[in-house]
């Protein structure tokens, strides 16, 4: 049997398949009886030997996580009957414990990072995985894919087998533990399925059912052969592709969105990893039976009793303004998703670099049109990413109709167009210009074949111009030697200044160069759009003046916030972290509720945060203005601060802190690790400048062994007030 080292050494990089390499880890991971921790060893001296791609090495973390939750390890401590005791997160939020009284915004957090259930999982039971069989029915013969809802496996159903179907091969997804936080969730997942089953259309996996063994609770569903579009869009050398070429896929992911909505269904997490294109060239949109259900009136008495939209899976990529708002879905957030995947499909590109809309919008972002796009189509992309669903597509129908009409105009057609038959008006103060510095003249001779020639014209006075012309052209009398033709005045050509490009390359310097800041950008056209922090001994307007030196920039859009220099401390230690995290799409993110920047003495400050789409570690804290640094997570009363990928909360809402003394402008600051950030607890309160030391020294530790990439960084300010 293949060992675990053995297993991460077969992997070659060289675009051999991944999925044969998981289900060898797989495989390892499910026979060996090594502890977690040591597994976890073994992997970083693999990765420091040979280092891995940042996700493999995160996904075969993961996959050890995983395994250890699962199975007991021989050297942990077990509670009572030899059980491990698992807390996770079933709603988004915190369990909050009654707080105490707070007269200033220090405080300490009433509950821990974790709803309060608890489950206990059985560890009799070895982790399913390659080998294994589930049911006594399903194989699970390859690993296909991991992801944020569970594992995907190609299985043989031994059923069909034995029937000699020619198809006996299923995909199992083994859902993940969040299904398993509520003892109702098989029986909600399971009305689900026979919702999804409703979805009967060639653009649609087929969900067969949901089924449970032991513990492990999983979904069939037809197995496919080809890979996923996310795969085909990440390719390095993928720089998008022609619209006639795009055009099938769009299609295809469009029917199956018009289908499920007319249904009731709003898919919630639409993305490129949710579209699969098969090896005969069909399209499928999968994932469609954990989607939401469109709440109507008349299905009032179905509701489920546990919501999958609950468990927060959302890509902040591709997620609308209002999902990431945790509104109501509506088959408008699908085509906000459809829209940027079309814009990827057309130019390799995500609209927004792949920052979040909200962010997107506050930042005044706006997508570059795609080149051979008609005015139509690009009307049609545009009216699909807009920020607010007022003013969104209303259907995908609609979105398909206005995107696929054939007679609209590139504009590489509407140049040649305009270059087939030139026409020249000049102004006789203009000719008259011209004639004087020149001393003749020029007209063109229309042969008797169709070309125009130009010939110089006898050396005489110029003409003047009618006097009772209105226009004010030039009309000349035609030589008696050329009596048909027609004499058009015209200026010699004069060749245009290129309009020099605009690129990252030529803005990165100048942000970089910028003191006291922490600085992002993007450029289109020839408009830089800019996000961040900057001094205000700086100052904007230095700043603009920097940025319009840039050869190409012709405007500049901000969204800048000036910041104290006592706060210079703060971007030189978490800058580089936070410009990483903005420039990935800014998966992590902090700010007050409802985005408030002003509060007022008195008033709560309840903090909402969001997580990357890894496990981690969170750490929220508050830098007051009389330079002490609060720990709002962790502290002495919630030391838990371990959160799964892609986790959203809610922390303050039991009033655990509350505006203060002294006022002015504070920021608050989330990182999240793959590690804890440090080993022992910390005092609740503490000097900003050593803690400062502390972290940058612990951060820089934690890149350096996991990937910057990792380290998360998002900064929010705030401007506190006394009460008026």
């Amino acid at each position: 049997m293949t060992s675990f080292a053995q297993a991460i050494r077969t992997y070659r990089g060289d675009g051999g398949s991944r999925d044969e390499f998981f289900a060898g880890v797989d495989g390892a991971l499910a026979t060996e009886q090594t502890p977690a921790k040591r597994l976890m060893e073994i992997l970083d001296e693999e990765h420091a030997a040979r280092p891995l791609p940042p996700d493999i090495y995160a996904a075969i973390r993961r996959r050890i996580e995983h395994a250890a939750r699962m199975r007991p390890d021989p050297h942990s401590a077990t509670g009572p009957a030899g059980r491990d005791e698992t807390r996770l997160q079933t709603t988004p939020g915190f369990s909050q414990a009654p707080s105490r009284d707070a007269g200033s915004n220090t405080g300490s957090t009433g509950g821990t990072f974790g709803q309060a259930t608890q489950v206990i999982a059985d560890h009799d039971q070895q982790m399913k995985g390659v080998g294994d069989t589930l049911n006594s029915r399903f194989v699970l013969e390859e690993c296909l894919g991991i992801g944020g809802m569970g594992t995907v496996y190609k299985a043989l159903d031994l059923r069909k087998l034995e029937a000699s179907d020619r198809r006996p091969y299923v995909a199992i997804k083994v859902l993940n533990l969040q299904f398993r936080g509520n003892p109702k969730s098989l029986i909600a997942l399971q009305r689900e399925a026979r919702k999804a089953q409703q979805l009967a259309h060639r653009n649609i996996v087929t969900v067969y059912d949901f089924d449970r063994d032991g513990q492990v609770v999983y979904l069939t569903m037809e197995y496919l052969s080809g890979q996923p579009l996310s795969r085909l869009l990440r390719n390095p050398n993928f720089k998008g592709m022609p619209f006639a070429e795009a055009f099938p896929i769009f299609k295809g992911m469009a029917n199956a969105l018009a289908y499920a909505h007319e249904r009731g269904f709003v898919h919630c997490d639409f993305k490129p990893a949710n579209v699969f294109l098969t090896d005969t060239s069909e399209v499928k949109v999968i994932d469609f039976g954990i989607s939401r259900v469109i709440q109507r009136p008349e299905e009032e008495m179905e509701a489920t009793v546990f919501d999958p939209g609950s468990l927060g899976a959302l890509t902040p990529a591709y997620a609308s303004p209002e999902m990431l708002e945790h509104r109501e879905p509506d088959p408008r957030d699908d085509i906000y998703a459809l829209g940027c995947i079309t814009y990827e499909l057309l130019t390799g590109k995500h609209p927004f670099d792949r920052v979040p809309a909200m962010q997107a919008k506050s930042a005044g972002m706006k997508p570059q049109r795609p080149e051979h796009l008609g005015n139509k189509q690009w009307k049609a992309v545009k009216a699909a990413l807009a920020f607010e669903r007022e003013d969104r597509t209303p259907s995908v129908s609609q979105f398909l109709d206005e995107i696929s009409e054939e007679h609209a105009t590139t504009p590489a057609g509407r140049k040649a167009k305009k270059g087939a038959a030139p026409k020249l008006a000049i102004g006789a103060a203009a000719v008259a210009a011209v004639l004087a510095a020149a001393g003749g003249w020029y007209y063109f001779e229309q042969s008797g074949n169709g070309e125009e020639t130009a010939r110089e014209a006898p050396r005489e006075a110029p003409p003047r111009p009618s006097e009772g012309s209105a226009s004010g052209t030039v009309t000349t009398p035609a030589p008696e030697t050329a009596a048909a033709a027609s004499a058009v005045a015209v200026t010699p050509a004069v060749p245009a200044t290129p309009v020099p490009t605009l690129t990252m390359a030529a803005v990165t310097p100048v942000l970089a160069s910028v003191p006291c800041s922490a600085l992002v950008a993007s450029v289109h056209d020839q408009t830089v759009d800019v996000q961040g922090f900057v001094s205000q001994k700086y100052g904007l307007a230095r700043l603009k003046e920097a940025l319009g030196r840039v050869p190409g920039v012709k405007t500049t859009n901000f969204g800048v916030q000036p910041v104290a220099d006592d706060k210079c401390d703060l971007l030189k230690v978490f800058g580089p972290y936070w410009t990483t995290n903005r420039q990935s799409g800014g998966p992590a993110s902090v700010h007050t509720r409802s985005r408030a920047t002003r509060l007022s003495e008195g008033e709560p400050l309840i903090v909402d945060l969001m997580t990357p789409a890894f496990d981690s570690y969170v750490n929220v804290d508050y830098y007051m203005l009389d330079g002490s640094v609060v720990h709002l997570l962790p502290n002495s009363r919630s030391r838990d601060n371990q959160a799964p990928p892609s986790y959203t909360a809610t922390i303050g809402t039991m009033g655990d802190w509350v505006v203060g003394k002294p006022f002015g402008s504070e920021m608050i600051v989330l990182m999240v690790t793959p590690a804890p950030l440090f080993d022992a607890a910390r005092p609740d309160s503490e000097a900003k400048p050593e803690y400062l030391r502390a972290v940058e020294k612990r951060l820089s530790a934690l890149a350096g062994k996991y990937g910057r990439d990792r380290v998360a960084v998002d900064i929010f300010q705030i401007t506190t007030q006394a009460k008026k």
